[in-house]
């Protein structure tokens, strides 16, 4: 791998023993439309992943939900043999039906199949990162999860999971579990307009806790993005790299994993998110989620 020009905005974030870049990718958008089935640019979607390695990227989140298994195929067909620096994150927790649903497969034989074809699919002797995915598309839903989470600590102890995380969680999931074992990410929805998680980054960044936001494609409402466009527009820039910008500025242990099909886009997101925010900047764009 060729050293990049440019170090990535936001500089590294300790995950245990793994350091990875906070700058990180998803790789959600290469599967196909509604992230069922292959991409229909076989060959552009390699060049993404080896584009986010080029950069310097060593934090991909994944999940053999998308497709299914076509992210991870793609993966190891255009990294495999991987970097020692590259990390892989995938999820776990759900699968997907005919009508390209998210159905819950939170029971403890669906989470070991899922981990296991992972391991599989991706060409691994052990996963890096597994976060537990709870709740349904219309996000977190409280409810116990120490059957599932257990599942995934003695697959932990079996050697085959390196590090454990909770995605799509509320804050009192994201407690039980790590009452049961120690945790090093949290993966939700969390953006400018959408605040709800504010005092949990907080809790989990005193604790050495990453935290990983993802938001919907689109990101926001346009009520919502106009005053996020009239950032962008006075510092000549678009509104996604103010948002990527925001989320770095917002706590050290957030971690982001824009997705884009396109290594061009992959290059534009990976200098937006370098930009230098004031406080008036900052000030301004808070006021979005207030």
């Amino acid at each position: 791998m060729s050293t990049p020009s440019t170090p990535l905005p936001g500089g590294t974030w300790t995950l245990g023993d793994l350091t990875i870049t906070r700058f990180g990718y998803g790789a959600m958008q290469l599967a196909g439309p509604w992230v069922v089935g292959p991409p229909a640019d076989h060959d552009g979607a390699l060049a993404v992943l080896r584009e986010a390695v080029e950069l310097g990227i060593t934090h991909i989140d994944t999940s053999g939900a998308y497709g299914p298994r076509v992210t991870n195929e793609l993966i190891r067909e255009a990294l495999h043999p991987y970097p020692g620096s590259l990390h892989v994150v995938t999820k776990v927790g759900a699968t997907r039906d005919a009508q390209g649903g998210w159905p819950p497969a939170r029971k403890p034989d669906d989470l070991r199949r899922a981990v296991h074809e992972d391991l599989d699919t991706l060409g691994l002797d052990v996963l890096d990162l597994v976060n537990l995915r709870l709740g349904n598309a219309e996000g977190p839903h409280p409810g116990s999860l120490a059957e599932a989470f257990e599942t995934l600590v003695d697959l932990q102890r079996q050697g085959l999971i390196r590090h454990l995380g909770v995605s799509n969680a509320t804050a009192g999931q994201v407690a039980e579990a790590r009452a049961i074992a120690p945790i090093a990410c949290v993966q939700n929805m969390y953006n400018l307009a959408h605040r709800q998680d504010d005092g949990l980054i907080d809790d989990l960044a005193a604790d050495g806790i990453a935290y990983v936001p993802f938001f919907p494609l689109g990101g926001f409402s346009p009520l919502q993005s106009s005053v996020l466009t009239a950032v962008a527009d006075r510092l000549d820039t678009t509104p996604m790299s103010i948002a990527l910008a925001w989320l770095l500025h917002r706590s050290p242990n957030v971690l982001l994993i824009p997705g884009t099909s396109s290594a061009a886009h992959l290059r534009e997101n990976a200098i937006g998110a370098g930009l230098a925010l004031s406080a008036d900047d900052l000030a301004e764009l808070d006021k979005i989620g207030r």
